[in-house]
């Protein structure tokens, strides 16, 4: 009884020194154990669960890891080990005088991870290798299954790093438009080549066939993203019939229209951003990015081919000036309100038609070739561009000639 008792009280010590992380203590404490356990005794006097012991003799210790050894773990597994003092318990198993092994457990954090070896060496790579088959399932398990929730993942986790700001938004305005209503959070497996047929159709039958284009381009991006993750066997879009439009060119306002469009929306603010749009040549979705910088309009040039953000400079012409006096900041609607504004004016143009008439009134008014690309966000060439440093005085001399 007085062995039992004392097994006990050193059982009950290890579970405290356990949970105050007392790295040594515990050490210590394991040892007493180690050397009770193997004290000679009389089988006699056994209880029968040391009997049984004597065949199979176990007891804990801990592995303990190398800051070398840690850096080899999985990110999360590092902070955890290096916050938790480096250690594992591990239990010895012997079976006879040469016959032993010893098996490692980890149950913390939601993990539950047990590897065993005949050597201490191996059970600490073995151990290293399972920290990275469970940080690798987690993060497969973690991937989402149904198309809202992994188009979501995608955007995130994707997209957002391989393209600009404006684009990214640009690309969620479509999503949320035009193809999170059809699909929602459906199963990815269960989306058919009929649904995405349906959706490239009555997007074409709308005669939103530029939109079609782009979300044809995007679907086909997140179901190729699924596949590549193993949540998809097959591509729905690739039997889908989709004949991509051919773009068309912007067609220049004449003068006429030019008036007709600024006297329509006199007395709203449409007029000052028509104003702005019509006189700076900026593409629509550059609208948003511009700002008044003395005696120009400044944006971001949002077709750059870096990551680096780039700005234009516009002069304020004397086209522009009389609709700017006295503004000091501009602030754009949405471009759906823009579009729809214009379409009721002049049914026979869009919004990018500003622009086309903005680069035809610069050849028109004899601006150098020079400023116009500048004004307009176009490259000079690589070799133009490293060497070519246009002044303010330039810029606002040539945006002077615009006044007809």
């Amino acid at each position: 009884m007085k062995d039992i008792e004392k097994l006990g009280t050193i059982c009950g010590k290890i579970i405290s020194l356990g949970l105050s992380n007392d790295t040594e203590a515990l050490e210590k404490a394991t040892e007493e154990l180690l050397q009770f356990l193997q004290q000679p005794e009389n089988a006699a006097d056994m209880p029968v669960n040391r009997l049984s012991a004597s065949k199979e003799r176990s007891f804990t210790g801990f592995l303990k890891f190398t800051n070398e050894e840690i850096s080899r773990m999985p990110k999360l597994f590092r902070k955890y080990f290096r916050a938790e003092g480096c250690t594992v318990f591990y239990r010895k198993r012997v079976r006879g005088i040469r016959s032993c092994s010893y098996e490692a457990r980890y149950r913390r954090h939601g993990y539950t991870i047990s590897v065993s070896s005949t050597d201490l060496k191996k059970l600490k790579q073995r151990f290293i290798q399972a920290l990275h088959e469970a940080d690798l399932k987690e993060q497969i398990d973690s991937v989402p299954t149904t198309f809202h929730e992994f188009a979501m993942y995608y955007f995130e986790k994707y997209r957002k790093r391989t393209v600009k700001p404006i684009t990214y938004e640009n690309d969620m305005y479509r999503y949320k438009n035009h193809i999170r209503p059809i699909f929602e959070s459906m199963q990815l497996k269960k989306i058919t080549p009929a649904m995405c047929q349906h959706l490239l159709d009555n997007l074409t039958a709308r005669g939103l066939e530029k939109t079609t284009d782009e979300v044809f381009t995007l679907l086909n991006k997140i179901f190729k993203m699924a596949i590549a993750h193993g949540l998809m066997e097959r591509n729905p879009l690739a039997i889908s019939i989709h004949e991509r439009h051919e773009s068309e060119h912007g067609k220049a306002l004449t003068k006429d229209e030019e008036r007709l469009l600024l006297e329509k929306t006199a007395g709203t603010r449409y007029q000052l951003l028509f104003a702005v749009a019509l006189y700076t040549g900026m593409r629509p979705n550059e609208y948003k990015t511009a700002k008044i910088d003395g005696a120009f309009i400044v944006a971001v040039n949002s077709k750059r081919k870096t990551k680096k953000v780039e700005y234009k400079k516009i002069p304020i012409t004397p086209m522009l000036a009389p609709y700017i006096s006295g503004i000091t900041e501009l602030s754009f609607v949405r471009l759906e309100y823009m579009r729809n504004k214009m379409r009721a004016i002049l049914p026979d143009h869009r919004l990018y038609d500003l622009r086309t008439t903005f680069y035809t009134r610069c050849e028109e008014c004899g601006v150098a070739e020079v400023a116009k690309k500048r004004f307009v966000g176009h490259s000079l060439g690589k070799l133009g561009d490293t060497y070519t440093d246009l002044s303010d005085e330039f810029l606002l001399s040539e945006g002077k000639k615009l006044h007809y």
